[in-house]
């Protein structure tokens, strides 16, 4: 159980925080790259670990990521001129270029070297595959740019999400880590009958409780959750956490699937979950089967379509807003609870959504009760304290932040002979970036040569 000040530490993400120093040393996605489509656009309101900031795109395309109030009085540069470069403060025409320095001071004399002198807080920006990235930590030089498998792929492939929570970014992130939740929260209404003997969703169903494994790794940590199968073999469920709110969940088949999710803390009480996956990676037929079609089986009739989302608005929590909101109880059906949904909530990630924001935007950790299925939570939540400690003790550099390459694995499920190790028979599954042969059921094989090759 975590003690209040543990539950201080992983929550609070201010400047001066032990985590929020802890996240400032990574590159943090800020924006999609659709959400600055114009070059000269308007101005973008963007809140990242408890900072108001103004997103812009200039003339060259190069973003912009400063701070919202301007040097000179304060007034909000949202409201700013995005021209030739720069944005100018339309209270007294400062301009402020992409690197915060102060370009213009029309207002004082032209012989003035004032500008010289007046700096914005703004944080270097770097564009790829659809994501706009941001360093707001300490370093004059940033380190490399994560290795995110699918954020290196052509744009074509690569579906890229957002949606806005209201509550901890690590209460979000807990989820994805809790593989126990799956055969309850999302498949309590589906039936062992309608799975296909043989595929991962049947031997979910057939089994409901699984065996834990969690394990530290040199990226942050690692579950492997095991059911038996058929015969001597037994149905692995291997999903990861990387530093510093990275999820790589266990839905689809290891060595095919590339997906990888993002929590990242907008301040205390919000996050916004990214989700970048290949879409051609998420196979469900064959040995797999699928247990996404499993939920939709069983969705109440007037269910929406996977994100609808709220009109946009201009504020600092304006976009990626769900309908289904805690303010409308999710949009809860409670007849179809009664008979075919378990929740009457549609959709996997909002039924996610209502029970971590029911929690409150900070749940009091010290009340839990703790189980064996809780193995990865209580494990990535020591690793993470431990990484923010010290670092402010010590000044150790976390994990991932110097060393991209860490970031180069793959999650999903898996069938292995029963005595099996599994990180040793799945280490050539869990390698980014590995193209791997399929059997007849849509299975990847195995080099003759062994694991290790």
């Amino acid at each position: 159980m975590l003690t209040r000040e543990d539950n201080e530490t992983l929550c609070r993400v201010g400047r001066g925080t032990p985590t929020g120093n802890l996240l400032r040393q990574y590159w943090i996605p800020a924006l999609m790259s659709s959400e600055l489509p114009e070059r000269d656009g308007p101005p973008v309101r963007v809140r990242l670990l408890g900072e108001n900031l103004i997103a812009f795109r200039v003339t060259s395309g190069k973003v912009g990521l400063i701070q919202n109030h301007c040097p000179h009085r304060g007034a909000s540069l949202f409201f700013g001129r995005n021209e030739e470069e720069g944005i100018r403060c339309v209270y007294h025409g400062w301009k402020f270029d992409c690197a915060g320095a102060c370009v213009d001071m029309p207002s004082e004399p032209a012989e003035s070297s004032f500008k010289s002198k007046v700096r914005a807080t703004a944080y270097p920006c770097v564009e790829r595959g659809d994501v706009i990235w941001t360093y707001m930590g300490p370093r004059q030089t940033p380190p490399p740019l994560p290795d995110i498998e699918p954020n290196m792929m052509p744009r074509g492939e690569v579906v890229v999400q957002k949606v806005l929570r209201e509550c901890n970014w690590f209460q979000g992130l807990e989820g994805d880590i809790d593989t126990g939740h799956l055969n309850f929260l999302h498949l309590g209404a589906a039936k062992l009958e309608d799975t296909k003997p043989g595929s991962f969703d049947y031997y979910l169903l057939r089994d409901r409780s699984a065996t834990y494994e969690a394990i530290d790794t040199e990226f942050g940590t690692s579950y492997a959750a095991q059911r038996p199968a058929e015969g001597d073999t037994s149905y692995w469920r291997i999903a990861h956490f990387l530093f510093p709110f990275y999820t790589m969940i266990p839905t689809g088949i290891l060595g095919v699937q590339v997906l990888v999710r993002a929590w990242v803390p907008v301040d205390d009480d919000h996050l916004m979950f990214w989700s970048l996956s290949v879409p051609r990676s998420r196979v469900g037929g064959g040995g797999a089967g699928s247990a996404a079609a499993l939920v939709g089986a069983n969705r109440p009739s007037a269910a929406p379509a996977l994100f609808e989302f709220l009109p946009e608005t201009t504020d600092w929590l304006g976009k990626f807003r769900l309908t289904q909101r805690k303010d409308n109880d999710y949009l809860i059906d409670r007849k179809a609870q009664q008979t075919d949904s378990y929740t009457g909530i549609a959709g996997i990630h909002q039924q996610d959504q209502a029970v971590t924001e029911s929690m409150g935007p900070i749940y009091d950790r010290t009340q839990e009760h703790l189980g064996t299925s809780d193995a990865m939570v209580i494990r990535t939540r020591r690793r993470v304290i431990r990484a923010a400690e010290a670092l402010r003790d010590t000044g150790a550099i976390p994990p991932g932040v110097d060393d991209q390459s860490m970031y180069r694995c793959r999650s999903g499920g898996v069938v292995l002979p029963r005595n099996a190790n599994w990180l040793d028979a799945t280490r050539s599954l869990r390698r980014a970036f590995v193209e791997h042969r399929l059997d007849a059921m849509g299975m990847p094989m195995l080099d003759p040569a062994g694991p290790e090759s």
